[in-house]
């Protein structure tokens, strides 16, 4: 169950030419894999693409009808290997996944494609998770490639230009018998605007045809002697068909300004941002006519020499605007000039950052300082307006001072686990299983439980790649007075995890944990399911347990605690299995489902239920604060974002109260920690009841009579004291 459904707008992709497409970014990049021919598209969910995938998921009845094959990969790899339905075939194939960290998992087979070449078109679309919002290390997809030798297209966020780009990319890959990255960023995706449409086509050649009709040839196989002629092949026949291919279809753009002495090389997915810091410069209108010429990459590489050159030609002055690093485009850019013998001065990371993502602030930062830095003969006219002509508010600068001073007065908010994550109380009895048998190394995995290394549970030492958890801990299969404890979850588990991982520590007989988080999706990515998912997918195969594979692959000591929530049955496992006698590894797989997948499917049932009159019971938990003691024990043991804290009304008692907001889903983790915890039992469950029949309200009645008779013995038994 995908966190957000496209089923309504997936209906738009059926419009044919002539037609005005309204929408976001990743629907018109759907858009256009339809109305390039493509004959197969496969991926793998992840930041910031994983609603094209949930797209493509939603669009599967429109994509059969067109005899489009679609499939959610395991892995990028294994989409990646997908692709080699068109290194043989004339069959354009489409393939999707987050990078830089989904490239290095597809590295392999990209390797061998790119080797080896395709006949017919070959697209990656990566999604290029750079910058404050990415969940990953900050690396470049450039870089794998020019080690590879793939294009690479960087299109404008702009929908018209996104479309045309996918196409182009087709052709291209076509031209040069090469696959080529498409790369769109965050804003890319989600950019909203409008293009003419153009019919949907067919694959005029399709896999059937392609099973009927088999070819081979020797010469397209990464093997030696070919594997020799491949490297050749790339740099005498493939380079030059891409360059002469990007120079007659015009693919980078030239935008003109009033001024020919100054100009600025862009890369297209950064253009829409260098415009607006234009604007707040008051060097471009509202309608983005810039006062300087903008030469836009959305060809990033390979870069058109000839392009270069007449551009930078007889200028006094270009700013290459090249986000992060290594600066790559720049020193390419710097030897076609000078093996040119042009002399034009390039600045770039002299006066922008050498990493970090360029936002809006930053490139009017280093516009601002580019053009107060020129030759003294162009800055009379060049020099940076001190405000913006455009009446916005600007945005606030905040220098290492205000910083400091932001941070002694606003607390830390570190990224967690949502209200009523099935995870936190893996790790709450895993902090209790600690504090009995003393710390353990602990190695994480990428998905949600990551939060864990995070306040208040401060768990693990290191996270290597997705479903590397167990892994991570190979080195460790010492004998020792204590065993090594690894986590991944379920993603994760089936991503790389079961053969890596878990395969890896029967064979070595690692005598270490491993806990497998199992809550039925693939969260992290967006809530897609997977082959151990409960759902019921029309168009997968789910409900294999993850038991089973771990038995399959032969390990011996396996457990299965149903609900994570019961925090004691959890504890007493993970102490059991670090203390126990039997050799080998044991697995501990904890099951719960996701509470955001839960929520999405219960509360428009509950309210659907209650407006139509149904009795629905809603349960919440709360905290006394008359038995409260103040310790909060509980929030460091569970810091779940509805448990927190409120003043004291007792005059008796300094320190503030637990308190439990309204943004409780009822998991009851709070109070089974506060159970096993040998907390204070100031925790309390409350059954909210709507629509109450006859029966609740005469329990209710019944309730209150026997509170009201205790709270008036008890008032009497004070006043009989205090006489």
């Amino acid at each position: 169950m995908a966190e957000r459904s496209f089923k309504k707008e997936v209906q738009t992709l059926k419009i044919g030419a002539g037609e005005e497409f309204r929408g976001e970014g990743i629907l018109a990049i759907t858009k256009a894999l339809l109305q390039s021919g493509v004959g197969y598209v496969a991926g793998y969910q992840g930041a910031p693409i994983s609603h094209l995938m949930d797209v493509l998921a939603d669009a599967d009845d429109i994509l059969k009808d067109l005899g489009i094959h679609f499939e959610s990969s395991a892995s990028e790899a294994t989409a990646a290997a997908t692709l080699s339905a068109s290194v043989m075939y004339p069959i354009r194939g489409a393939v999707t996944w987050k990078s830089t960290v989904g490239t290095n998992v597809a590295s392999d087979a990209l390797a061998n494609l790119a080797s080896g070449g395709v006949t017919g078109g070959a697209l990656v679309i990566v999604g290029e998770d750079y910058g404050e919002g990415s969940s990953i290390m900050q690396e470049r997809t450039h870089a794998f490639a020019m080690k590879s030798q793939m294009w690479m297209l960087d299109p404008r966020p702009n929908l018209a230009c996104m479309v045309d780009m996918v196409e182009t990319g087709f052709r291209l890959s076509e031209a040069s018998s090469t696959p080529v990255f498409y790369q769109v960023r965050i804003r890319g995706c989600h950019v909203h605007g409008r293009f003419i449409a153009k019919d949907n086509v067919a694959p005029p050649f399709t896999l059937a045809q392609a099973l009927e009709t088999p070819r081979r040839d020797a010469g397209r196989i990464v093997l030696p002697p070919a594997a020799y002629e491949h490297e050749q092949e790339k740099v005498r026949d493939r380079w030059p068909a891409a360059v002469k291919f990007l120079k007659d279809n015009r693919v980078n753009e030239f935008f003109a300004g009033n001024r020919e002495d100054i100009g600025i090389i862009v890369q297209g997915g950064l253009y829409n941002n260098t415009i607006r810091a234009l604007g707040l410069l008051g060097k471009a209108d509202h309608f983005g006519k810039s006062e300087l010429p903008i030469y836009v990459l959305n060809a990033v590489y390979p870069l058109i020499s000839d392009e270069v050159e007449d551009f930078c030609r007889n200028k006094k002055a270009v700013l290459l605007i090249e986000e992060g690093q290594p600066d790559y485009i720049e020193q390419n850019i710097h030897s076609i000039l000078r093996k040119a013998g042009i002399n034009t001065p390039l600045s770039g990371k002299d006066v922008l950052p050498m990493a970090g993502e360029y936002t809006v602030q930053t490139i009017r930062d280093g516009l601002r300082d580019f053009l107060d830095n020129l030759p003294s003969q162009l800055v009379s006219t060049a020099k940076a307006e001190p405000v913006a002509k455009p009446t916005v508010e600007q945005p606030i600068v905040f220098t290492s001072v205000r910083r400091q001073q932001l941070a002694d007065i606003i607390p830390p908010r570190p990224a967690g686990l949502c209200t009523g994550c099935p995870e936190r109380p893996v790790f709450s009895a895993l902090t209790l299983a600690q504090e009995k048998l003393g710390e353990h190394h602990i190695s994480c995995d990428i998905g949600c439980h990551l939060f864990s290394i995070l306040p208040p549970f401060n768990l693990g030492a290191t996270t290597m790649g997705y479903g590397l958890g167990a892994s991570s801990a190979s080195a460790f299969n010492v004998k020792a007075g204590k065993r090594s404890i690894s986590i991944m979850g379920d993603g994760g588990f089936w991503h790389n995890g079961l053969t890596s991982g878990v395969g890896n520590a029967v064979y070595n007989k690692h005598d270490g944990v491993i806990i497998i988080v199992d809550n039925y999706y693939s969260s992290a990515t967006g809530g897609q399911d997977i082959l151990s998912s409960r759902a019921d997918n029309d168009n997968r195969s789910t409900n294999h347990p993850i038991e089973q594979a771990v038995r399959g692959v032969g390990v011996k000591w396996v457990r299965v605690i149903d609900r994570t929530y019961d925090v004691s049955k959890m504890r007493a496992l993970i102490e059991d299995a670090l203390t126990c006698a039997d050799s080998g590894p044991k697995v501990i797989i904890a099951q719960s489902e996701c509470m955001l997948n839960l929520q999405r499917r219960e509360k428009p049932a509950f309210k659907k239920d209650v407006t139509q009159g149904v009795r629905r019971v809603r349960q919440q938990f709360g905290v006394d604060q008359d038995i409260c003691s103040g310790d909060h024990a509980c929030i460091r043991l569970s810091g779940c974002p509805s448990l927190t804290l409120k003043d004291n009304d007792n005059p008796l008692k300094d320190d503030p109260v637990a308190h439990v907001e309204s943004s409780c889903v009822g998991c009851g983790h709070c109070g089974e920690i506060a159970h096993e915890a040998v907390l204070c039992p100031s925790f309390y469950r409350a059954d909210i009841i709507h629509n109450p029949g006859r029966k609740d309200h005469f329990l209710n009645r019944i309730r209150n009579t026997l509170i009201g008779k205790l709270q008036r013995r008890h008032r009497e038994r004070i006043e009989r004291v205090t006489i």
